[in-house]
């Protein structure tokens, strides 16, 4: 992933170093199981953690190994070659009963979990955001819309407590994932243990704080990986659903929320007005490359019988790439929502923009209430609502003149319909249902 669309702390993971690290930390483990089972001698492994404390940097120097790779053509031996140069003698007990798949596929599941802990903090952290900014306007009223049309009046921090709930979901899914990848295969070529004792794989598994694969057949299943990446698209795509949304609010014909625009900000080369949303178009389109990742992890599943490497290359593009680019869409989202501008003055203009048409259910039940059957009821409403939605005015006037509709309601009665606080009266049950009971003095209560 380029710099632009990278955190220094996820990109840090996928750094050549780092991954030689975690296959110098997996070998010394292995090589310590094997001195205590006697397989080998201790002096072996005082030499290699006398050499990873000396010469760490140069063990793990991309530049030295790729080196030897451009000989050797392998880059496990590449890497064993430039650690044997440090560790002397002692390295022929290195990589003992060990294959290439053994230190590959348990360095790669190190690396998923490191980028899992980030990842679930950036979830986290928009929670966190999305949270506040719910809580301090779950009685701002604006109206729902549904194919993009009024619908009913609904409140602003209902909208977002809906994108709080999908967060909560994929936190969860995420740890799930989590706890999928985090497997060890240390089990020699096919996976039998021929030539490496279980209790290698054991100790390794331990050491690293990661679970026995059950059966590895050299490699382990891919269906974890997929399961892993099926999250992180799940991920993106909740980005984009809240993305989106602060898109359409922010369109100059409803404005009804603003990206915060920094001083100095412009929006445009040629126009100077241009306020655009910037932030969430960028994430919708790094959710794109996220959920790209998706396919290539589900074609890697079927392996030709016990092993094959055609998943490799495909894995060492679209892993660092996809958690690269869901960390920093996950901190810019955070960043989004507790900046966002939030216009309530704005939301309330649009609400009655229609002439209350939006209250036209309101209507209906009651003329149903009162005694009329549910088509007299619909036509009579609907034939007001469309002459509203022709010539404009309000509907309220035009119920009040209409005389099927006098004869079955008051004037009073008509009007009490057309009062947008009862749509807000299950508010606090769906917080308590999404954020839990609210603590004294946590509720919030819209800027007048």
């Amino acid at each position: 992933m380029i710099p632009r669309y990278s955190r220094a702390v996820m990109s840090a993971i996928w750094q050549p170093e780092n991954r030689f690290r975690i296959l110098a930390e997996i070998e010394a483990h292995a090589l310590e199981a094997q001195v205590e089972l006697g397989i080998a001698p201790r002096s072996a492994l005082a030499a290699l953690k006398r050499a990873l404390k000396n010469n760490l940097t140069e063990i793990t120097d991309p530049i030295a190994i790729d080196a030897i790779e451009r000989e050797t053509r392998h880059d496990v031996i590449a890497f064993l070659t430039n650690l044997g140069k440090y560790v002397g003698p002692e390295a022929r007990f290195i990589h003992q009963g060990l294959t290439s798949s053994d230190v590959l596929d348990t360095a790669f599941a190190v690396q998923l979990v490191q980028a899992s802990d980030l990842l679930i903090e950036g979830v986290e952290r928009v929670m966190a955001a999305l949270k506040r900014r719910s809580i301090e306007h779950r009685e701002t009223l604006c109206v729902g819309r549904s194919h993009g049309i009024h619908a009913e009046p609904t409140s602003f921090g209902l909208k977002l407590a809906g994108h709080y709930a999908e967060f909560a979901r994929n936190l969860e899914r995420l740890q799930t994932a989590k706890k999928e990848i985090a497997t060890c295969a240390i089990s020699g070529p096919v996976g039998t243990f021929s030539s490496v004792d279980p209790g290698v794989e054991a100790h390794v598994a331990r050491k690293l704080g990661l679970a026995v694969e059950p059966v590895s057949t050299q490699v382990i299943p891919r269906d974890r990986h997929a399961a892993f990446f099926a999250a992180l698209a799940l991920v993106a795509s909740g980005i984009e659903r809240l993305a989106t949304e602060i898109r359409h609010l922010q369109r100059s014909e409803v404005r009804e929320v603003e990206e915060a625009f920094a001083k100095g900000q412009k929006g445009s080369s040629a126009m100077p007005h241009k306020r655009n949303p910037v932030l969430s178009e960028n994430l919708t389109g790094l959710a794109r490359i996220v959920r790209s990742a998706l396919t290539p992890a589900l074609e890697n599943v079927a392996l030709w019988h016990e092993r094959d490497i055609s998943h490799s290359a495909v894995e060492r593009v679209f892993a660092p790439d996809a958690t690269i680019a869901l960390d920093f869409a996950l901190d810019r989202m955070a960043g989004l929502v507790d900046n966002l501008l939030i216009y309530p003055a704005t939301m309330k203009r649009n609400l009655e923009s229609l002439g209350g048409l939006v209250h036209s259910q309101a209507v209906l039940l009651a003329l149903i209430e009162a005694g009329l059957s549910r088509e007299a009821a619909y036509e009579a409403v609907q034939r007001n609502a469309m002459e509203t939605w022709k010539a404009g005015g309000s509907l309220a006037i035009r119920l009040r003149a209409d005389p099927e509709i006098k004869a079955k309601l008051s004037r009073k009665e008509i009007d009490a319909l057309f009062d947008a606080k009862p749509y807000l009266a299950y508010v606090d049950e769906i917080f308590t249902r999404v954020f839990g009971p609210a603590r004294r003095g946590t509720k919030g209560r819209t800027k007048k």
